[in-house]
Parts: structure tokens; sequence; C-alpha cells
């Protein structure tokens, strides 16, 4: 992949597949790459943290997105094929379109049993509330305009969700802007 100086927001339901496909794009040829998974700018919050899928978090998570897209911008005009990995919503995505860099959306979408199943199977410090889960997954299912980003990975392998996720990058039908 030679995407160079380029953003793609890699998102979807928790469960979907989102770090294990970003770790391993990560690792593919081409550009020199950076992998940006969105949980840790949250956890980089010490004191005061809000859980991110509260009401309450509204503010906060629009700071710690406004933080992802300025490291992610500069990241890509230093050279870098960016890869954003984390539940970024339509509701983020204004802070990313502002950017002076190429942009890609895709959004993997699973089943939502599949989605809480996946959860609530990796222990560890990760978001196991079904309802949050099925929350989340119906946000990110109802995607009106931008339902041309979404990509269908259920029942694919993590090697073939690569390759979806590598043939959608390189179709440049996932441009959010040119």
């Amino acid at each position: 992949m030679n995407q160079a100086n380029e953003i793609l927001i890699l998102t979807g339901t928790p469960g979907a597949g989102k770090t294990t496909t970003a770790k391993a794009l990560a690792e593919t040829s081409g550009s020199p790459k950076v992998h940006l998974h969105c949980d840790d700018f949250w956890h980089f919050i010490r004191h005061g943290a809000i859980p991110p899928f509260l009401e309450s978090a509204h503010k906060q998570n629009e700071t710690v997105v406004k933080v992802l897209a300025q490291a992610a911008e500069g990241y890509a005009k230093g050279g870098y094929f960016v890869i954003v990995d984390g539940v970024v919503g339509p509701w983020f995505l204004e802070v990313f379109t502002g950017l002076s860099v190429r942009l890609h959306y895709i959004v993997l979408q699973i089943d939502v049993e599949s989605a809480i199943a996946r959860c609530q199977s990796r222990g560890g410090d990760t978001l196991t509330d079904a309802k949050a889960i099925a929350s989340l997954h119906r946000q990110l299912s109802s995607l009106g305009v931008l339902s041309k980003h979404a990509l269908d990975v259920r029942g694919l392998s993590p090697e073939l969700t690569l390759a979806a996720v590598i043939a959608a990058v390189e179709s440049e039908k996932f441009l959010l802007n040119a």
C-alpha cells in the first residue's frame, strides 16, 4: 500500500475487528504507516476521565477527538499513512473532514450478536456491556448518506477482512475528501 500523506479512519462497532485489522494493515509493505488506537487517547486522561459512551462525556470526547485528529494530520503530513482505529462515528467526522490531507472512512460492519460475543470474550479493560455495544451497533449501522462507507465483514477471517480493507482504500471509493 502506498497511501503516504493520507488518513484511514477504520471504525465500527466494538468487536468488529478494527484493531486486529489496523495492526495487520500497519505491518503491510509500501509507504510508512502509523497506527493510532483511539482508546489510547482516552486512556491518556489520568484523573477525571468519564467513560466515553456516557452522555456526560460529550465535552471530553470532543477534546480527545480533536487531539487525535491533530496527531493523525501531523503524521500524515510527515509522509505516513495513518490508520485511526476506534469508534469514530459520523458525529465525530467534522473534526477530521477539515484536515488538509486525504481521508478514507471505512465502517466495518458485523452482526450485533457477534459484536457482543467478541467483546465479552476478550477480558481486560474493554467494553462488555451488551446494551452499550448494541447502542453503538445501531448508531454505526444507520449511516444515512455515509452508507457507502460501510464494509460488510460478517463471517470474514482476519486475513480476508484485511484484504477487503486494502481493496477498499485502493479503490478510493471510501474517500471523504479528495
